[in-house]
């Protein structure tokens, strides 16, 4: 999808955030759960002066392996009850660091597809300007995921997982759980 059709595409449903923070709370198990790409979590590294691992853990689901072990894939920030830790109150504490994802709730492409997920802010006014830049962090974001899964797959095919190990895999490599 060209940038132009889709954020016309935006533009026609429409968006406004409502500061609800309900995008950044568990609605259902695993819901809302922010993936972290290395880039994103370097980015928020500098952003907050912390190490990585104090504000994000491996993404839960995880691939069971034949003869014991697992793998996982990416990095997805960590929760407090629920709750993003970087959420305090109804305000984002990293706003201008978040993640992509964060970025372009509600929208999300799959493939070629816009996809739209529940939101009070739906069918908010929306300028012609806003539509675009969406569109434009969306495609990015595509483009990035499917850098991060050609990385990933790379790493996969010259890597061995020991039998019975857990893993975690992400385009930096691969580190034992």
């Amino acid at each position: 999808m060209r940038q132009e059709e889709l954020a016309a595409e935006i533009r026609r449903i429409g968006f406004s955030c409502t500061r609800c923070g309900e995008c950044c709370r568990e609605t259902n198990t695993d819901s809302n759960l922010v993936m972290l790409y290395p880039p994103e979590r370097a980015e928020l590294c500098t952003a907050t002066g912390r190490e990585g691992e104090e504000f994000s853990e491996p993404y839960p689901e995880a691939v069971a392996m034949p003869g014991g072990g697992s793998i996982r894939f990416e990095r997805c920030i960590r929760r407090r009850e629920g709750v993003c830790i970087f959420l305090d109150g109804n305000r984002c504490q990293v706003y201008a660091s978040r993640p992509w994802i964060c970025r372009t709730y509600p929208f999300m492409l799959s493939g070629e597809e816009l996809m739209v997920f529940q939101c009070r802010g739906i069918g908010g006014p929306l300028s012609e300007g806003e539509a675009w830049e969406i569109a434009g962090l969306l495609l990015a974001r595509k483009r990035a995921e499917e850098q991060e899964e050609d990385r990933v797959r790379t790493l996969l095919s010259t890597h061995h997982i020991p039998a019975g190990a857990d893993v975690l895999i992400d385009g930096t490599g691969m580190r034992r759980l």
